[in-house]
């Protein structure tokens, strides 16, 4: 019988579970629901662990985007994103009143480099930026890009929810910018079942956070006054200590990707076959592990073949990017410029690599790979 490899894998031990089902009761029984001891504690560590002043925990990494650009004003201007990129990411600068303005990548890391992003800047005088880090990369001239927004006075905001735990020359994701949104979704490297966090190292953006998220209450959790514009975009009590439950572990979970990642490069770089490589990170979570296909391979006839071996890729990044998604279509994108894009989106794969992976798993991997890769990829 196949053994099947999966791209999910709920980190959490069969002790832990018990853990998660005696603290659930204690919060049923204290009745404390929301925005209590968890919920503060999650932030602090969470921001700890960043290494940012402050954290704010969320409902959703998409209402951690959307507050963060209503806060940095992104209302009326024109904000830089790149194409490849989940749909909430676009649709949060759409609905925060902006105007997203496509970027390509570079097939090198699936992100934008310096020069894409200072032409895009330059020649559509955007008053702000979405820095998107796909699959855990951090590109090795980012610090490039936060230096010109600095002195152009253009806002930067981290989308990090692929990040988790990545980081690069001794500063980790989430506190490289202006501000950062995070995503525990069910298959992020780690998980609160649905949840965000918005990490800043502002104290009025941090405040003002806390009250967006909560009716625009502001100072007080409960209450009948509110002072600004908020909604209610609070996470649970419950999903805040399972956030706390797998930050604890995030570092051993990245290490168990990041060996997988090691090992399926070794034989990668025996089929001369290329991936985006993450050596120039200090950690990178590994969330994807990105393998471009040579040209002539078709996409779909390689994922078949791994899954006739038991091996289900996971989700590209993004086998359709956002200027070519239907929702929009009404969206100005300059076709020519996301050149880059519209060719390495549908020619990539990422192979099943969890915090689950282990040695027999990528063993099965890498023999499934050198098989398949090799064959559609052996000279003429």
């Amino acid at each position: 019988m196949t053994r099947t490899i999966n791209p999910f894998f709920l980190d959490l031990t069969g002790e832990e579970i018990e853990e998660v089902q005696r603290e659930f009761g204690e919060i049923l029984r204290r009745g404390e629901l929301i925005l209590g001891r968890h919920t503060d504690s999650f932030e602090k560590e969470f921001a700890a662990y960043v290494g940012t002043k402050f954290a704010a925990a969320v409902s959703t990494g998409t209402s951690a985007l959307e507050i963060l650009l209503a806060l940095k004003g992104a209302a009326g201007k024109r904000i830089a994103v790149p194409s490849n990129t989940n749909f909430a990411s676009v649709a949060a600068i759409i609905r925060a009143g902006g105007t997203p303005v496509f970027m390509d990548m570079t097939p090198d890391y699936f992100v934008p480099n310096f020069d894409m992003f200072r032409e895009v800047a330059e020649r559509h005088r955007i008053g702000g930026a979405m820095w998107v880090h796909i699959g855990g990369i951090i590109p090795p001239d980012f610090v490039r890009v936060v230096e010109h927004c600095a002195k152009q006075g253009i806002f930067l905001i981290e989308d990090a929810a692929h990040a988790h735990g990545s980081g690069v020359a001794g500063v980790k994701a989430g506190n490289l910018a202006d501000g950062a949104a995070f995503s525990f979704f069910p298959t992020k490297v780690m998980t609160t079942m649905e949840g965000g966090m918005v990490t800043t190292n502002n104290e009025s953006d941090w405040k003002l956070v806390k009250s967006l998220r909560n009716q625009g209450k502001r100072d007080g959790n409960y209450g009948g006054l509110h002072y600004d514009m908020g909604s209610s975009l609070r996470i649970s009590e419950i999903a805040a200590y399972i956030g706390r439950v797998q930050l604890r572990k995030l570092d051993r979970m990245v290490a168990v990707r990041a060996n997988a990642a090691r090992q399926i490069a070794d034989c990668l770089k025996a089929l001369s076959i290329e991936w985006c490589d993450t050596s120039h990170m200090d950690q990178a979570s590994q969330y994807k592990f990105i393998i471009r296909l040579p040209d002539g391979v078709e996409t779909g006839a390689v994922k078949l073949a791994l899954s006739q071996r038991g091996v289900i890729c996971g989700g590209g990044v993004y086998d359709v990017p956002c200027h070519l998604q239907p929702v929009f279509s009404n969206v100005e994108a300059d076709r020519p410029k996301l050149r880059n894009t519209e060719t390495w989106c549908p020619r990539h794969i990422c192979p099943p690599i969890t915090s689950g992976t282990t040695e027999e798993d990528i063993v099965a991997l890498s023999a499934a790979l050198r098989e398949v890769l090799a064959v559609r990829h052996a000279p003429v």
